[in-house]
């Protein structure tokens, strides 16, 4: 099982993030926002990271941040972006227990 997996497994939201990204940022605020607590593996402080973020694109999610909700991968900031519009995310935080109102 690759590295991103086993981060992925025991908690229902994640992001994959960077310190010095102001979009990962706004999507961590976001999340948030909603009541849930992701857990954010900031990618710049890791001593793997560069490899995460390389099993990442090999996972096909090119871009940081990026988001696991429920252990499924929901893509990068336009992907949650666009969920959020049509009110999907909610949901599938739900879903997740990543929150339960």
């Amino acid at each position: 099982m690759g590295k991103v997996k086993r981060l992925v497994a025991d908690n229902p939201v994640v992001i994959f993030s960077k310190t010095s990204c102001c979009i990962s940022h706004t999507i961590k605020c976001l999340i948030s926002n909603f009541g849930a607590s992701p857990t954010v593996y900031e990618l710049d402080e890791l001593s793997n990271g560069k490899q995460i973020e390389e099993e990442l694109v090999g996972l096909g999610c090119p871009t940081i941040p990026a988001v696991f909700i429920g252990k499924k991968m929901i893509g990068g900031a336009n992907e949650v972006m666009s969920l959020n519009v049509k009110s999907k995310l909610k949901p599938l935080l739900i879903q997740a227990n990543a929150i339960w109102v």
